[in-house]
Formats: C-alpha cells, sequence, structure tokens
C-alpha cells in the first residue's frame, strides 16, 4: 500500500520533491496546499520551469480544486495553517514552506510523521543520510528535519574527515545560488519569516549584477546533527552568487591526525564504492557547476583542489545540487523511514 502524503508548499524545494516523488511508487501525493491562491498559476509553475526544464506529463485543472495528468490526481488546498486541514486520509506530512511552525501544534497532528525541508532545533531529529540516519526511532521521532542544502553536503565529509583524524577548527565558505526572497535590481531592504531575517540590506542588491556577502547557518544546522561539528569549532559565512542552482563549499579544515592527500582522496573514494545511500560522489574532470545540475548525489568531493598542506591542514571543494540534490535526499529520508 503507497504511503499517502500532504506537501505542505511547493516553491523551489516543493516543486523539486513533488516531482521526484510521482516517479517514486511507495508513495502518493493526496494533496498539497499552498498559499498561492490562483490554481492555474500553480500547475503552471508545475509543467514550466527556467531551471530543470518542463515536464512531459503536464498537469491540468479538472472537477473543483484538483489538477490531473496521466498518472496523477492531486487536490490543491490553501489553507494558512496545517491544523485547518482534513487529515484524515494523510499517513506524512511534507513540510516545504519554509514557514517555522509551532512544534507543538505540529506534534498533535494526527499523522505519523512530519518532515520539515529546513533544519529545527525544536525537531525530534535532524537527519542527514550518511551522518545520523541510524538514530531515527519511530516510537519517539515524529517531527523530522531533513536538514539543510549546505549541511547535507557538507557533513558527510566532515564526519569521514574527524573519524579518521580528529578535526581541531576549520573554516567554510558558502558559495551558494541566488534564491526567491532576493532581488533582481537593487531594492530596499529584504525580511523573510521563512528565514528569520528582519531585515538585510545587502539583499536589497542587485542579485544578478553581485556578489553578495552573507552569514549561514550551515554549522548551526550541522550542529543539530553532530553536536562536536558547532561554531566553536568551525568558521563560517557565504557569497550568493548571481547562478540559478548548484552551490560549493570551500572547506578548510586543521586536523590533529597526519595525513596526505592521497590518504584523503583514498578515504573518499573508498566511501563512495561501499556507501549505503547515494551520498557522495568524487570527481576528477574539468567540470563547472551546471554539470552537476540534477545530481542527486549530494557531497560531491572535487578532488582537483583537493589538498594537504603540512601534513595537518586539509582543503576541500564540495559540489551539491541545491535544489534537486537537496530534495533527493529528503526523499530517500522518506524511503528509510518507511523501512524503519
Amino acid at each position: 500500500m503507497k504511503t499517502k502524503v500532504l506537501l505542505n508548499g511547493v516553491g523551489r524545494i516543493g516543486k523539486a520533491i513533488l516531482k521526484i516523488m510521482l516517479e517514486n511508487k511507495n508513495f502518493e501525493i493526496i494533496a498539497i496546499n499552498e498559499i498561492n491562491p490562483y490554481l492555474e498559476n500553480i500547475v503552471y509553475s508545475i509543467n514550466h520551469d527556467s531551471t530543470y526544464g518542463n515536464i512531459s506529463d503536464k498537469f491540468k485543472v479538472v472537477q473543483n480544486n484538483f489538477i490531473e495528468n496521466s498518472c496523477s490526481k492531486i487536490k490543491i488546498l490553501n489553507h494558512k495553517n496545517l491544523i485547518d486541514i482534513d487529515l484524515s486520509n494523510i499517513d506524512i506530512i511534507i513540510d516545504a514552506s519554509g514557514v517555522k511552525e509551532d512544534i507543538n501544534l505540529l506534534k498533535n497532528l494526527p499523522v505519523k510523521a512530519i518532515f520539515l525541508t529546513h533544519p529545527s532545533s525544536q525537531a525530534d531529529i535532524n537527519i542527514i543520510l550518511g551522518v545520523n540516519e541510524q538514530n531515527l526511532d519511530l516510537n519517539i521521532h515524529k517531527i523530522i528535519s531533513t536538514s539543510s542544502c549546505n549541511a547535507t553536503a557538507l557533513l558527510p565529509a566532515l564526519k569521514i574527515i574527524d573519524e579518521n583524524y580528529e578535526i581541531l577548527c576549520g573554516d567554510i565558505v558558502t558559495i551558494h545560488p541566488l534564491l526567491n526572497h532576493q532581488r533582481v535590481l537593487d531594492g530596499n531592504f529584504v525580511s523573510s519569516q521563512t528565514r528569520d531575517v528582519e531585515y538585510n540590506f545587502e539583499f536589497g542588491r542587485s542579485s544578478t549584477q553581485n556578489i553578495i556577502p552573507n552569514k549561514t547557518t550551515t554549522i548551526t544546522a550541522c550542529s543539530y546533527v553532530l553536536a562536536k561539528i558547532n561554531s566553536d569549532l568551525i568558521s563560517s559565512n557565504s557569497l550568493r552568487v548571481p547562478t540559478d542552482t548548484v552551490g560549493v563549499i570551500n572547506v578548510t579544515l586543521a586536523i590533529k591526525e597526519k595525513c596526505t592527500k592521497d590518504e584523503i582522496i583514498n578515504k573518499f573514494c573508498e566511501y563512495e564504492k561501499n556507501q549505503q545511500f547515494p551520498v557522495m560522489l568524487n570527481n576528477f574532470e574539468p567540470l563547472v557547476s551546471s554539470d552537476f545540475k540534477k545530481e542527486h548525489k549530494t557531497t560531491i568531493l572535487d578532488h582537483r583542489y583537493t589538498d594537504v598542506k603540512n601534513q595537518n591542514m586539509i582543503k576541500l571543494l564540495v559540489w551539491y545540487d541545491n535544489e534537486w540534490g537537496y530534495a533527493s535526499k529528503v526523499v530517500e529520508i522518506l524511503q528509510y523511514y518507511l523501512k524503519k
């Protein structure tokens, strides 16, 4: 029997999750809840996508608030709060809205589990595949965070380094594609309820004309999954760049145990060969960001830039598709949940 899903929000991540889940026979998306009140616009944005291309099996509006293609029929809801939705026919909720809902409210919803597509210190557990999925306990974990795209890419690599060589300190810089809350041309400052941003002058500047420095919650998100990897150990910042998808993280780590460049590369290659989940990819080709578009593996080590100095400082470059790749991991965590 298929697991019946309510998808809350079809923004960039929600649409990617939707399209990936439509290809998965284990799930049936019963309904989509979306604050956009225009049904035709929701269908249009699902069918047509400037980043990943148009879908061939297009949806159309049918009956009263349903959309349908040759394989699926989905009811479209328009509620501000999940508590207002009839959940009697729903097994799990995927909350891709980005809105920080009251956790106690979520825990009282009559569903088996709720998956949040953002890091949350209040969730029952934050999960990154290849790091801590084995800690999932269906008896006590109802509110499950699938962390962030950056942490999902970074933490599997950091775990391998720390387990083998012990990280003493480090620094990361995420080079991140532009996002919807930024301005196309210079305007007033940006605030964002879904991203806990009261105001940000830099995001009021043109995202298509600038590299924009910013703080990042990547290491905080990592700490929710693996407590040792926190902002006391690793400093961080972010650069927003004018590309549509695929980010990269520049990593510098000081380690306790001595190592060589070849040893580091061999550790990652060995992990890729034996990995339980499709997490890691080792790249040696002269590729650029668009070459990793729609890549479902999310910890992509670019070994052209892997290096070790004085046997105790490691340099890494980690690619990841921040939309499709991250959405793939959300669905894979759901599959892991079903097997449990």
